[in-house]
């Protein structure tokens, strides 16, 4: 049976699986990623009793660094980033003699086979049954190298040995889609689809997983979730920091690139998405496919009417003054690479027809918020005389921070007066539930050790995604030497953003 297929939610104890011992070996191990999320998540997992003692954290590195070394390293970035904090002395002392360092250059096709003999060791040594996790914690220029060398030196897919053979990827997945299918190409010689985990952390946020329970175990919800009731639906994803010394990657990005092409629409296709038949991996996988494929993509003409990008120019943020993206370090003087999107996108299905998607994700915005925000429409008409009618009802899903639900509505104050004033139903999920949810990247990481491919994303969903992507890119790139509109930083966006919904009557949420 492919282990690949089993259920996103996990809702009741019968369906809950325990994960096979395992190594999880993290290429890039030396990285702030490794310190700051991964070996926390893995600790957090392991803390709740969610893994078999038998889970082994082998690090792979280029430079030299002895197993003692890395340890302290991995014990460091657990005491500064876990929630889990302070450091449980017996689940640290059960971990740590897991815990193995191995230097490799990542280009040496050779020094994979001694990555292969110590591998086998740990296998003997701690029964992990053959089952090897590879964790791409690289730039993505090593990512087809390091999957050719895993080929070559015998540790990838292998019908013939024991155990299984996954590897996860952090994005980006290629930069556009001819490049998405060159490493897609790579990696199919060596792992078959069901062994490639691309990893997009949002999809591990409580609210995320949620969507879903929200949609269809709620009968009040599910019926008005169509064209006839919504109005429009506005997706944000806003960062108050600015490119934080990463101009190397940011210049060859941008925030389409960067947010949109993965982050906004699975956020979208999950919103948009039918109920699966049944609640396995490829049936919910398969919905949201569907939801991206009637995703019409623009034409040129379009792009002019229904995209906007802009950059952040100096301003105020954070409590000071800070400079304009072309004043970064590493940033061209003339650069026209995007901080700011924002596309009016239309799913062309029989629920949502003419429904628009607001997409908006930026920099240097006023706060650090993602929401979805579902916007019902308004009333037909108003009983109570007021000169200024209350917004319409909203339901705003909270994916950060503060993962929560928030549901506006209409209500009368107090007193003799027929006064209509907008409240707000809030659901957080630190106070309902009284302890704040698991970070995404233990959902995820669990769900790799077990073979749950359920938040990961598809082959197919990568390459229609960067269909949508694609033609916006091309056209701004016809354009670059126009130059590129700009917003001041600590506001949220250009002039042109708040045009593109004022046309229909519209406004964005002040998130």
């Amino acid at each position: 049976m492919d282990s690949s297929v089993s259920n996103p939610l996990r809702v009741g104890s019968h369906l809950e699986r325990t994960p096979e011992p395992a190594a999880v070996v993290i290429f890039g191990a030396s990285g702030d990623l490794t310190k700051r999320k991964l070996v926390p998540a893995l600790y957090g997992i392991v803390r709740t009793g969610q893994v078999p003692a038998g889970l082994c954290i082998v690090g792979v590195a280029r430079r030299p660094m002895s197993d003692d070394a890395f340890r302290e390293q991995l014990r460091q970035g657990i005491q500064e980033h876990s929630r889990l904090r302070p450091i449980d002395p017996a689940t640290w002392d059960t971990l740590a003699p897991r815990i193995k360092y191995h230097a490799l250059d990542f280009d040496d096709r050779e020094a994979y086979r001694d990555l292969a003999a110590e591998l086998e060791t740990l296998d003997a040594q701690f029964d992990l049954r053959g089952n090897r996790v590879y964790y791409l914690a690289t730039p993505p220029t090593s990512f087809p190298v390091i999957a050719e060398n895993l080929g070559a030196g015998g540790l990838a897919h292998d019908a013939t040995a024991p155990g299984f053979r996954r590897v996860v990827l952090e994005k980006p997945f290629g930069r556009d889609l001819e490049t998405a299918l060159e490493l897609d190409a790579t990696l199919g010689r060596h792992f078959k689809e069901h062994e490639i985990f691309r990893i997009d952390h949002y999809l591990g946020k409580e609210t995320v997983q949620n969507i879903l329970v929200l949609r269809f175990g709620n009968g009040i919800f599910e019926p008005l979730w169509n064209q006839k009731y919504v109005d429009h639906v506005q997706i944000t994803v806003s960062e108050d920091i600015g490119i934080e010394n990463r101009a190397g990657y940011f210049e060859s990005a941008g925030i389409l690139r960067d947010i949109v092409q993965n982050h906004a629409l699975q956020l979208l296709a999950l919103t948009a998405m039918e109920a699966p038949v049944t609640w396995d991996a490829d049936a919910v996988r398969d919905e949201k496919t569907k939801v991206l494929r009637a995703i019409r993509p623009m034409t040129p003409a379009e792009v002019d009417t229904r995209a906007v990008r802009a950059q952040y120019g100096a301003g105020w943020s954070r409590g000071g003054p800070v400079p304009g993206y072309r004043a970064e370090p590493g940033v061209a003087p003339q650069s026209t690479i995007e901080t700011f999107v924002a596309l009016d996108l239309r799913v062309d299905n029989w629920r949502w027809a003419g429904v628009p998607f607001y997409l908006r994700a930026g920099k240097r915005l006023p706060r650090r918020v993602t929401e979805i925000a579902i916007q019902f429409k308004a009333v037909p008409h108003l009983l109570f005389g007021t000169e200024a009618p209350p917004q319409p009802n909203a339901l705003v899903l909270r994916i950060q921070p503060d993962e929560g639900i928030s549901l506006r509505f209409v209500s009368k104050t107090p007193g003799p007066d027929v006064d209509p004033r907008e409240v707000n139903m809030d659901f957080r999920y630190g106070t309902s539930f009284g302890h704040e949810p698991p970070e995404a990247y233990e959902r995820l990481l669990l769900d790799a050790i077990l073979g749950d491919a359920s938040l990961y994303i598809r082959r197919d969903m990568l390459v229609r995604s960067w269909e949508i992507v694609d033609p916006v890119e091309r056209h701004w790139l016809e354009q670059r030497p126009d130059g590129i509109p700009s917003y001041e930083s600590g506001t949220w966006g250009p002039v042109e953003a708040d045009a593109l919904l004022q046309r229909a009557g519209r406004t964005w949420r002040r998130s």
